[in-house]
């Protein structure tokens, strides 16, 4: 069976495997070819994926070729339809935001993998792309908000006076969240951190963050480790919270999401103009809508005297380990689906490989994406 690598589109750095990953497709069985300067944004090169054992053909040549294709981003409607009902793709697919992109996969009997949609259980662990990128982007959030900030993030004590350290509230305790709140206190800022979630209540404190705890917040055990939309009420009282500590902040940070919905507001226009002159807001949020009211996806602008950046895309920015840590999670999931000889083995009584599986011979086998589709 032969693995195609595809080249990400071209605001995205990242690639989906390295010629490490190559060689352990290699030991799976596997051949493999890469596009053409697939690894560039990367920093690897074509004869780097040779010497790994892969070829290197055009990305038309990878399309048709290929048995098992995979990507990070999700493939286009216009490539769906070129390819063979037995051809299998392994990416995100976002399946909220790309329904025709399911649609047309289901219609043309591709298998379909989401990588998004690997569950969050202990055994899946290794294969969490999700994490993997979250961390990347709650690293790279905060030395933007560093270098954004008018003022130091560690306190000085010096011959000139003392300089207090920066404070950072944090909206959102999950990887990202975490890893934000972890880099903030290791470059010496003062960090609070909020989430509905109050299981990570004992994680934000162990890094060295104060919890800002709202009572009355609604949980769900179904929801895989995730946020679930709260009632007004709780809003109401979030809101009013978040404000008060918006108000005393040097950098914000959000990350809070809720799969399949658009982002929750936590900032409003009002709290922003209350803020500190200098401030500055780091958006994760922003391409599913943003928690600050005037995020706008892929810009960084100021408003009044607070500047405000909606990033989604951080792992683009440290494309070389972001690609190492997706490449590492797509092998561990690859050794579920491959079997000793090199073939394809779907072990549909495995949850992990149930719930990744998005489309399969002209069905949708993912049951909550079946009902949002239709």
């Amino acid at each position: 069976m032969k693995v195609g690598l595809l080249k990400e589109q071209e605001y995205d750095n990242r690639v989906a495997l390295l010629p490490d990953n190559v060689r352990s497709l290699k030991k799976l069985q596997l051949e493999v070819a890469v596009v053409e300067s697939a690894g560039k944004g990367a920093f690897f090169s074509d004869d780097e994926y040779k010497e790994a054992g892969a070829e290197i053909l055009s990305s038309s040549e990878v399309l048709k070729q290929s048995d098992l294709l995979v990507r990070i981003n999700p493939f286009s409607v216009e490539e769906i339809s070129n390819l063979n009902s037995n051809q299998v793709l392994v990416s995100l697919l976002n399946p909220h935001a790309n329904k025709e992109l399911i649609k047309s996969a289901r219609d043309k009997q591709l298998t379909t993998f989401g990588l998004d949609n690997i569950p969050r259980i202990t055994r899946a662990q290794s294969m969490d792309v999700l994490s993997s990128m979250a961390t990347t982007a709650g690293y790279k959030a905060v030395l933007e908000a560093a270098n954004l900030l008018p003022r130091f993030f560690p306190m000085f004590m010096s011959a000139a006076g003392t300089i207090k350290p920066a404070k950072v509230l944090v909206l959102g305790a999950g990887v990202a969240g975490l890893q934000a709140i972890a880099t903030s206190r290791k470059l010496g800022a003062v960090v609070e951190a909020f989430d509905v979630r109050s299981a990570v209540k004992e994680e934000v404190e162990s890094l060295g963050g104060k919890f800002v705890e709202v009572e009355g917040a609604k949980e769900r055990e179904d929801a895989g480790g995730y946020a679930v939309e709260q009632s007004e009420q709780y809003m109401k009282k979030q809101e009013q919270l978040v404000q008060e500590h918006a108000q005393k902040a040097d950098v914000i940070i959000t990350t809070a999401q809720i799969p399949g919905k658009e982002a929750p507001k936590l900032i409003k226009k009002e709290t922003v103009e209350k803020m500190k002159p200098g401030s500055v807001i780091i958006d994760l949020a922003a391409s599913s809508g943003g928690n600050c009211e005037l995020t706008k996806n892929n810009e960084k602008y100021r408003h009044k005297e607070v500047m405000i950046v909606g990033n989604s895309n951080y792992p683009s920015e440290l494309p070389s380990d972001a690609s190492k840590m997706f490449g590492n999670n797509l092998i561990n999931f690859f050794k579920l689906i491959i079997d000793e000889s090199g073939d394809l083995n779907l072990n549909f009584e495995d949850e992990i490989v149930k719930k990744t599986c998005v489309t399969h011979k002209g069905e949708i086998t993912d049951e909550k994406i079946k009902e949002i589709i239709q």
